[in-house]
């Protein structure tokens, strides 16, 4: 089985990334510095639904993040939270917050 340990720093580094990123997107939607003229105004606010959507996707990868890390905390973070195989550690490495092995996951 591969490192957890690999993985928990892998995660947290995500974590980190995510959580800048929803601050930053934060700090758009309220316009902080936002511009005195009103054309420019109505078009920073046509961006606030892309941004609203960026920071909602965000926070939910978060929630799988943290779910994940709650995983490697109980020992198991290496099995699917469907069937209870194991999830491939390439499938780890590139979503390392998924919680379903490929067969659950395309159930799903």
């Amino acid at each position: 089985m591969a490192d957890l340990e690999h993985f928990k720093q892998k995660l947290m580094a995500l974590k980190d990334d995510l959580t800048q990123r929803v601050s930053a997107i934060d700090k758009d939607i309220k316009h902080e510095g936002m511009s005195s003229n009103w054309t420019e105004q109505a078009t920073e606010r046509e961006n606030d639904e892309v941004l609203e959507s960026l920071g909602n996707a965000s926070e939910q990868e978060l929630v799988m993040i943290d779910n994940a890390l709650k995983r490697i905390d109980s020992g198991e973070y290496f099995s699917c939270s469907a069937c209870g195989e194991d999830i491939p550690s390439a499938r780890l490495e590139l979503l390392p917050f998924s919680a379903h092995c490929v067969n659950c996951a395309d159930k799903i």
